[in-house]
């Protein structure tokens, strides 16, 4: 099979599917990206047996159909060098040798026969669910819940992301056990009451897709696979097996203290104290004494340092010391985009729940964003 392609176009394409691949594979045509020609329109899939990505573009001189699997490696390395430019693939899909031209010259590498690629999952029509959202309402959900999933691979369920879906609403929600976030999506409705869960990598990978999306994506997922279409892409993904915590049991609704803060000038004291902070623990510490003004501060008695700062604020409870890990804070802070924040407190020991404050009525109207994070034990 033969076709002409701009190299940056296809490039792209590649480099987007590329980030499937792992480096940790033991089946050794996963290191492939699997080629597929019809009548013009070139198919392009990559997976890790988890997870797998499918893009395509239209071509110009196609000549024949048929599929070969080539080097990921080695088409990335060698579009990287290449300028925008012209390049013929002229592909041998019995004896599996390839060939790129262009102007100046030529490259031969070797490929495989398609046959040695994975057979690609199937949804199960007789037990799937559907869901249409927008591509920058699902976008929104997994850039301000995904940090709070959970980097260790020991406990699975909680790497992924979970999405509820009911006749009022989409919640999208994510524990790594330390923080919480929950947001519901009310814009978005579903035709009944299911649920996926999304594996953090899985929703990385949509996200460098969905920013450049316009279309809205078709979701269509049974108890076992879950399977995104965007306009050029499509992502097929394993769900992560067992129950997701019941994270509204988690969530107070007693917590009747309120503290109201400027969300920058609480960022920039807290990443100047804990400069100071333990090492071990990098706590730092919020000192309410009174209705006008917190101090954050950090300390390592072992190297006998410490510092301090003072911030504006009002604040309605009594005197009070919460302790929290600075880096988990921060992460909360930062996913925040208002002026001010509003935390909420029952007492040092009990979740902690921030959310946005002064946000417009429109905005209040379409999602609904609640922060939780565990306060760390102070002396």
């Amino acid at each position: 099979m033969k076709f002409t392609v701009s190299s940056s176009d296809l490039l792209e394409h590649l480099q987007n599917i590329g980030s499937v691949i792992s480096n940790k594979t033991n089946t050794p045509i996963l290191d492939d990206f699997l080629f597929t020609l019809e009548d013009g329109q070139l198919w392009m899939t990559a997976s890790d047996q988890e997870a797998t990505m499918i893009t395509s573009m239209m071509v110009a001189d196609s000549e024949g159909n048929g599929s070969i699997c080539v080097s990921a490696l080695t088409l990335l390395q060698a579009l990287r060098e290449m300028s925008n430019q012209v390049v013929t693939f002229d592909m041998n899909t019995q004896n599996g040798a390839v060939s790129l031209l262009t102007e100046t010259g030529h490259s031969d590498f070797g490929g495989e026969s398609a046959d040695q690629y994975i057979r690609l999952p199937e949804i199960n029509t007789e037990e799937s669910n559907t869901l249409s959202i927008a591509a920058q309402d699902l976008l929104y959900n997994i850039e301000k819940v995904s940090i709070a999933t959970s980097t260790d691979d020991k406990r699975p369920i909680l790497t992924a992301l979970y999405f509820g879906i009911t006749p009022e609403m989409v919640t999208t929600a994510a524990t790594d056990s330390h923080k919480l976030i929950r947001l519901r999506n009310l814009n978005v409705k579903g035709d009944k009451d299911c649920s996926f869960m999304l594996p953090r990598k899985s929703a990385s990978l949509l996200k460098k897709v969905l920013a450049k999306e316009e279309m809205d994506i078709e979701i269509q997922f049974d108890s076992k696979f879950i399977f995104f279409q965007t306009s050029n892409y499509k992502l097929i993904c394993r769900q992560i097996e067992g129950k997701f915590p019941d994270y509204n049991k988690v969530i107070p609704t007693n917590n009747e203290i309120k503290l109201v803060i400027n969300r920058e000038d609480l960022i920039s004291r807290i990443r100047r104290v804990s400069v100071f902070a333990n090492k071990a623990d990098n706590m730092v510490k919020m000192e309410m004494s009174n209705q006008s003004n917190t101090i954050i501060k950090a300390q390592d008695i072992d190297l006998s340092r410490e510092s301090e700062e003072k911030i504006s604020c009002s604040y309605d409870g009594p005197a009070m010391t919460l302790g929290f890990k600075s880096q988990y804070f921060l992460e909360l802070l930062n996913n925040v985009n208002t002026e001010d924040i509003e935390i909420t407190i029952s007492d040092p020991t009990r979740p902690v729940l921030i959310y946005p404050y002064g946000i417009s009525e429109e905005e209040a109207a379409k999602h609904e964003l609640v922060q939780l994070i565990m306060p760390v034990m102070t002396m």
